[in-house]
């Protein structure tokens, strides 16, 4: 098993903090086997006597969980799948208030641990959230917790790297790298999702479109998000794709990046972009190449952001005369840095150089997937840059 970021999160976490981890994140990203590695107690909803011993308060889990003997450290105990609980807010913020001093708690979810039950009290204060994401180039490089923002140029070798873009960065089939597994597991995965999570954790009961909906949005990756065309294909109300398609991102099988428009005239400012957390899945080079770096940037933004290094966002800038980056990355409110994506182009974007100076942003890269390891460091440069994606990779998280 790799070494992994989260596993040094989450120890680091338990040693230094009271407030509970709040682990989420995709189905089979591997937030059990993360959370396990430091577990005292492992209780799993979804187990019929862990979830009894749950559903009757904390006082007859903590009973369980001997916390009224002396340990010379803290016992972690672990809650997976909890949110699926419907009082589960209450639970923990009991639990939390009467025994958090003597054990540190592990949160664990595959949906956002907000978004299906909304009643309860309160647990402000009471966690720090850690989103978990497939591996990429940059933990696979450097699993330990940043001390900067941005690491040093790595070289990946091109077993790795070809594996990373052959099977993507959930750990089993990238492990495997096995083309008829991941073919395998990507489809059992994604029946698990819309037949049995969906199911479980939603009142939505038009499967078959729902499905549908889900199929029509494999291959379009990184294109833009029209809810009323969407809904015309699949015929359903467009309020009704809007709701399909934030249950999707609450599950964690795909993201949306906002528009950025300010100090950019005429841009636009309501159409998000659709991206798979899987990028494999995207069958055009292309799309995959931009899906691919979506999901390494989303990692960086989200990862930057739990670890209390600044606040960070995941944008695209797109105006009215079709001139369009893919993404900007920004830091505390202020564009940051670029990047325009391409399989094998290295003429330099003219929409690049525009919008870098629309915007203000320090760095400007054109990430070339197509292109060798380079050993510079990207944002040595201010100016607008032709860059491998291997190279500017490796050093984001």
């Amino acid at each position: 098993m790799r070494e992994r970021l989260y596993n040094n999160c989450i120890k680091n976490h338990l040693a230094n903090n009271r407030q509970m981890v709040f682990l989420t994140g995709p189905r089979q990203i591997g937030k059990t086997t993360a959370s396990k590695l430091e577990a005292t107690y492992y209780l799993d909803w979804d187990h019929l006597k862990h979830r009894s011993l749950i559903s009757a308060g904390p006082d007859r889990v903590a009973e369980h969980c001997h916390l009224s003997e002396l340990r010379e450290k803290p016992a972690v105990i672990v809650f997976d799948e909890i949110h699926k609980f419907s009082m589960w807010k209450t639970f923990l913020k009991g639990f939390f208030d009467t025994y958090g001093d003597r054990c540190r708690m592990i949160v664990t979810g595959s949906s956002k641990l907000d978004v299906f039950q909304k009643g309860g009290d309160s647990l402000m204060g009471r966690y720090f959230p850690y989103r978990m994401h497939p591996l990429s180039v940059g933990e696979l490089l450097h699993p330990d917790i940043p001390q900067n923002l941005i690491h040093t140029p790595s070289p990946t070798d091109d077993k790795l790297w070809n594996a990373l873009w052959t099977h993507g960065g959930f750990p089993e089939p990238l492990t495997k790298s096995d083309e008829r597994f991941s073919r395998r597991w990507r489809s059992t995965r994604n029946r698990q999702l819309f037949k049995e999570e969906i199911r479980d954790l939603t009142r939505i009961r038009e499967l078959s479109q729902l499905e549908l909906l889900g199929a029509l949005l494999e291959q379009r990756s990184g294109d833009q998000l029209v809810t009323t065309s969407l809904a015309q294909e699949i015929r359903v109300a467009p309020n009704t794709v809007k709701a399909w398609i934030d249950t999707f991102t609450a599950l964690h099988y795909a993201f949306l990046v906002k528009p950025w428009f300010r100090n950019v005239n005429k841009a636009l400012r309501k159409e998000p972009k659709w991206f798979l957390r899987d990028w494999a899945a995207v069958e055009d080079p292309g799309k995959r190449a931009e899906t691919m770096m979506a999901c390494h940037l989303l990692k960086a933004v989200e990862g930057w952001t739990d670890l209390g290094m600044g606040t960070f966002e995941l944008r695209y800038i797109r105006d009215q005369q079709k001139r369009e980056v893919d993404f900007l990355i920004t830091q505390n409110g202020e564009p940051w840095f670029l990047v325009e994506v391409k399989l094998t182009s290295k003429k330099l974007s003219e929409h690049l150089r525009y919008f870098q100076k629309a915007t203000g942003a320090k760095h400007a890269f054109q990430a070339v997937f197509e292109s060798d390891h380079v050993n510079a460091d990207c944002f040595n440069h201010t100016s607008p840059m032709v860059v491998p994606a291997r190279t500017f990779l490796s050093q984001l998280l």
